[in-house]
């Protein structure tokens, strides 16, 4: 009975244990950010105060620039204003939902025109090196020879005020340090061996460029120009803060900020909106970067 039980044993199948599922890196990358609650909640707060910017003209309850001389400076909650009214009488909610249409676009569209640009000088100068490399990064680093504020303050100046010129000011501020990250990411990448291995294989430069190195430097590069963001908002808050930004009666929060300061010592609360509504979102965009940064990081 023992033998035959052998036998059956010997002779039944064996079954081999499932193969345990590869997961990609994105998945992983979604895998560690589920459980990040708190960038998950400035994931959701950055989509409403994104949200309620795009939908303002719907949301807002009155004409954000309709002003009366009997409604100035009223305190939050007053009547049918729910966040008061500014000097001259203007609806605040009406006006910060329209202020961040401005901000946002300020904070977000300078990112992503600096991510292109210096993304592309800083992977250039990394992959080729040398002479090509000394010229591009010297010419970054004569921008980095002056603050960001003061560069940011020089280049409007010249420019003059606008939405426009504002654009490309930030721009030009943003571009030299994504360039310098991604030029370091890029000069890191570019002497691995699956690099060694597709120069072996007669692979083009553009080629090498675009499927093996410009893959491996997205991530660091898009972490880092997501912390810019918020920097953004700071600076075209503070150049409209200036007179060096949009110009009145454009709905802009930090506008809103330098034309309420005079009004401080009357309605200290409602003076102090636009600069919570900067606050929260540039915090909101930091802690996103910061969750960004642990997910995509490999070794976390």
């Amino acid at each position: 009975m023992t033998d035959a039980l052998a036998n059956s044993l010997a002779a039944a199948p064996v079954q081999s244990a499932p193969a345990a599922r590869v997961r990609s890196y994105w998945g992983g990358v979604w895998q560690r950010l589920r459980y990040d609650y708190v960038t998950l909640f400035c994931i959701a707060l950055i989509i409403l105060i994104v949200l309620s910017a795009v939908f303002a003209p719907w949301l807002a309850p009155f004409d954000p620039y309709k002003s009366s001389m009997a409604h100035r400076l009223r305190p939050i909650g007053y009547r049918q204003f729910l966040l008061g009214t500014d000097e001259q009488g203007r609806d605040m909610l009406s006006r910060l939902l329209y202020g961040g249409r401005v901000s946002l676009l300020m904070g977000i569209v300078p990112v992503l025109l600096a991510t292109l640009v210096g993304g592309m000088f800083g992977v250039v100068a990394g992959y080729y090196g040398r002479k090509v490399n000394m010229g591009i990064m010297r010419t970054m680093d004569i921008f980095f020879a002056f603050p960001s504020v003061l560069l940011a303050v020089a280049i409007s100046g010249s420019l003059g005020g606008g939405i426009t010129n504002q654009m490309l000011t930030l721009t030009v501020v943003l571009i030299p340090p994504i360039c310098r990250v991604a030029e370091t990411a890029t000069s890191q990448v570019r002497n691995m061996d699956f690099v060694d291995a597709a120069r072996a294989t007669g692979a083009s430069t553009t080629s090498i460029l675009f499927t093996h190195v410009l893959i491996n430097v997205m991530s660091p590069v898009l972490v880092y120009a997501s912390t810019l963001v918020s920097i953004s908002i700071i600076l075209a808050s503070g150049l409209s803060f200036l007179g060096l930004g949009v110009s009145p009666p454009t709905a802009d929060w930090g506008l809103m900020l330098s034309t309420l300061r005079q009004s401080i010592y009357v309605q200290p609360l409602v003076s102090a909106i636009p600069g919570v509504a900067i606050l929260v979102t540039s915090i909101a965009f930091n802690l996103v970067s910061d969750g960004l940064r642990q997910a995509m990081d490999v070794k976390a």
